[in-house]
């Protein structure tokens, strides 16, 4: 499964291929049913461009075709652009535009005046993120007398001083940093790529010293460096790393001891959420830590919900965890080593309860249902707004 993976990763960077060759190019997607007008999607033409498994990498891959696919339920017929496209003039009159970024701000003088805009935030706002980021690596620089370059910078927008609507994936923690613009947001949950079955059979005696740092790329920016250091002064505990650390050098050379030259410490680096290995890691785990600086919902606390890993995260995480996982508020490594043996240490019950109310509400809050219900619930209201029949 693991190999399939990684066969189908490779096949992938052909497919990044195809998406910039059609950055100049327009997907056009008829309606179902009788015509009412047009829409222009400013998001991800690789959903419309090839059917794989790689689609259920990210979310917003199938986000992406979903929102199309409402519109054209609703007559529309959907003009797709992939969001990075400078160069695309618009030549008819849209109903609505749709932009997860910077294209809102290019565009909107080309428009007709009469056109509803909105403005998908998938990130926190770009100057919170951006210097949440920054802070970051000063933080690791201090520590470690080393500057490692970010990757994870986000271009400056004006995107929601543009918009007319805004529909934002994250929570309140994601919603404050669009504070000035609150009146024209609304919340979608985020879906999900992956589910699993309930953590009812896990034995929590044999996992609950067993942790998993889960994530993108962005190692500073997610926290992993703060997670290694924190483990390596618990050696009781122990940590697996998921995630494509091998392509961040500069990390790897500052870390390369804590990745690879501590007993506690295990890397397993890219990995299959779908995957049999990917499950079986989470059954012999009891959470996942994961302090990141800046995220709308991160997919990844979503996905290891799903799979019952009680989450540890930082406030800028965007995801709600109620009463079963712990809110970093500070994200310090002292405060991630109290935080693991707080959850180690509960009695088998406790970690259970956990567990089963955390793969619950991820169930109940964060899959591709919810996700498109609350999204034609929004254009219902927007509809309804400017009395659209």
């Amino acid at each position: 499964m693991q190999k399939n993976f990684l066969e189908n990763i490779k096949n992938y960077k052909v497919f990044k291929k195809i998406r910039l060759r059609l950055s100049g190019d327009i997907i056009s997607l008829k309606p179902h049913g009788k015509a009412r007008g047009n829409v222009l999607l400013s998001y991800i033409t690789l959903p419309f461009v090839v059917k794989d498994i790689v689609l259920d990498g990210h979310t917003n891959r199938w986000e992406s075709r979903e929102i199309t696919n409402i519109f054209r339920e609703r007559g529309y017929s959907v003009d797709v652009i992939e969001w990075t496209n400078t160069n695309f003039i618009p030549k008819k009159k849209y109903v609505y535009f749709f932009d997860i970024h910077s294209n809102m701000e290019r565009l909107t003088p080309l428009l007709n005046k009469d056109c509803i805009k909105i403005f998908h935030a998938t990130t926190s706002h770009w100057k919170f993120q951006n210097t949440a980021a920054q802070k970051r690596l000063n933080d690791l620089q201090e520590r470690k007398g080393v500057l490692i370059q970010t990757i994870r910078n986000l271009s400056s927008s004006r995107a929601t001083e543009y918009a007319d609507f805004i529909s934002l994936i994250g929570n309140e923690a994601t919603a404050n940093t669009y504070a000035f613009v609150k009146e024209k947001i609304t919340r979608i949950p985020l879906s999900t790529t992956h589910t699993y079955p309930s953590p009812t059979k896990k034995n929590f005696e044999r996992a609950k010293n067993n942790f998993i740092w889960f994530g993108g790329s962005g190692m500073v920016h997610k926290g992993l460096d703060l997670v290694l250091e924190a483990f390596v002064d618990m050696p009781e505990y122990r940590l697996t790393v998921c995630g494509k650390v091998s392509n961040e050098k500069d990390f790897v050379e500052v870390y390369k001891k804590e990745l690879y030259e501590t007993p506690n410490i295990n890397v397993v680096g890219l990995i299959d959420p779908g995957s049999r290995e990917f499950k079986k890691l989470c059954d012999s785990s009891i959470a996942l830590v994961y302090p990141s600086c800046s995220e709308g919902q991160s997919g990844a606390v979503v996905t290891t919900m799903h799979a019952g890993l009680i989450p540890i995260i930082s406030y800028q995480s965007g995801v709600d965890v109620e009463d079963f996982g712990i809110i970093l508020k500070e994200s310090s490594i002292e405060e991630i080593k109290k935080a693991v043996r707080v959850i180690s240490s509960l009695p088998l019950e406790e970690i259970s309860r956990r567990a089963m109310k955390t793969w619950q509400y991820a169930r109940e809050h964060h899959t591709r249902e919810k996700f498109a219900s609350a999204y034609r619930a929004f254009i219902n209201m927007i509809e309804k707004n400017k009395k659209i029949t």
